[in-house]
């Protein structure tokens, strides 16, 4: 059946393709109705980080539906959430003392854009209202976190309200250090993703360090979004888990059940914690589907899974493989301009087929995505190129098997271009 169904991220006149509708996934490869089968190179949407069909995160989840059905943590608790937010908080390096369930990267982006001035609220600070973001930065787009986003993404065509947000450069110590200056203590938070999922931007060691300690200096919280990057991405569980000052609260969704079901969460260390707690304030978000006993099963499963498979390390491997690949790939072809990235989330920069030294125009990237597809392989695209975001499980082949299908549909795509 067609011409029912409105696909996000496209335009409608797209929709009732068969050639991107899903039919069934396995392991790595993904099929489609128009009878295409091809290696997955995105993880889903960055979120099958143990690739698909995950027989005992679907027995856990089975049984969950089967001993609670439907139980959540609006005004209760259920038990299976209990246990998955003590062993999520086992599963960062860096101390934290609770967890919130959400359901979505962006609804945990509002929230914790909620949590930072309430927070302050209580601390007697009530004019801390600035919420920080970085320029090309996604945290989604809910209202809060479209506000948050720092893309252009029709912010002022939908009356997004982005008056108590401003944005900064990725990297740009200088710029930190005017903003904070400024408007330090009007800053209730500073949110920013470990690698920026718009172009795979690696935020440096010195910009983590400056934010870190400006963050401590002024008393606003430092927030680590880890919907793209958690469970093993860049190369360890949490990225955040190497920085020399620990974020206060870190979100977590995207790998968080191996993308099986809608959830996030937030990590949210003492600080935080007992402030709530001693005031005996009430954190109003609530949402139906947060926290179910169903999702919670999900993420417990994941972690066990992650432990099973020794995902974080295999991930390594997948990494330095793609490392090799990637720096053969652009030593002998003249049409990559270079790459950008850590661990498996990776974004590549192409040069246009029809303009010798300009990057790839992103009009060309929809066609050219279709070329891959069609070459055997599914990736995403990125700022003047395409994103590599295979799962942590990948094999040696597959990664050689994912550069030779990207290689062939560019070829394929500069034919097209010059004809």
């Amino acid at each position: 059946m067609t011409g029912s169904l409105w696909p996000m991220m496209m335009p409608l006149a797209e929709a009732d393709d068969d050639s991107i509708c899903v039919v069934g996934a396995e392991g790595h490869r993904v099929r489609y109705a128009d009878g295409n089968e091809v290696l997955c190179g995105t993880s889903g949407l960055w979120n099958a980080n143990l690739g698909y069909g995950n027989e005992a995160i679907a027995r856990a989840v089975a049984q969950a539906l089967r001993t609670h059905s439907y139980a959540g943590v609006f005004r209760y608790e259920n038990g299976p959430a209990r246990k998955a937010a003590g062993e999520l908080l086992a599963a960062h390096p860096h101390d934290f003392a609770r967890v919130v369930f959400s359901v979505s990267g962006g609804s945990a982006n509002d929230l914790v854009m909620k949590l930072a001035r309430q927070y302050h609220e209580l601390g007697g600070e009530g004019g801390r209202k600035l919420v920080v973001g970085l320029k090309d930065g996604y945290h989604g787009l809910t209202f809060g976190a479209h506000a948050l986003t720092g893309e252009d993404l029709g912010q002022r065509a939908y009356g997004v309200d982005t008056r108590l947000v401003r944005h900064l450069p990725a990297n740009d110590e200088a710029a930190l250090d005017k903003l904070f200056a400024a408007l330090g203590r009007q800053i209730a938070a500073v949110v920013v993703e470990p690698v920026l999922g718009n172009g795979a931007v690696e935020l440096s060691a010195s910009f983590l360090a400056r934010l870190g300690a400006l963050a401590e200096e002024s008393g606003a919280l430092l927030v680590a979004d880890e919907v793209a990057t958690g469970f093993g991405r860049t190369g360890e569980m949490f990225a955040s888990g190497t920085w020399g000052r620990p974020p206060d609260v870190v979100l977590a969704s995207k790998g968080l059940t191996n993308g099986t079901m809608a959830a996030s969460a937030l990590l949210v260390n003492s600080r935080v914690a007992d402030r709530f707690s001693s005031t005996g304030a009430l954190l109003l978000h609530g949402e139906t589907q947060g926290g179910t006993a169903v999702t919670a099963a999900a993420v417990s499963a994941t972690l066990a899974e992650f432990e099973r498979l020794k995902a974080v390390e295999s991930g390594r491997a997948v990494a330095a493989a793609l490392d090799t690949a990637l720096a053969d790939w652009q030593r002998t072809d003249a049409r990559v301009r270079g790459f950008r990235g850590r661990g498996c989330f990776r974004a590549v920069e192409l040069a246009d087929p029809r303009e010798p030294g300009a990057p790839l125009d992103p009009r060309q990237v929809p066609a050219l995505i279709r070329h891959i597809r069609r070459a055997g392989a599914a990736v995403h695209g990125g700022p003047h190129g395409i994103q590599l975001i295979p799962a942590l499980t990948y094999s040696a082949a597959e990664v050689g098997e994912l550069l030779a299908a990207v290689r062939a549909g560019l070829d394929a795509h500069s034919g097209a271009a010059a004809a």
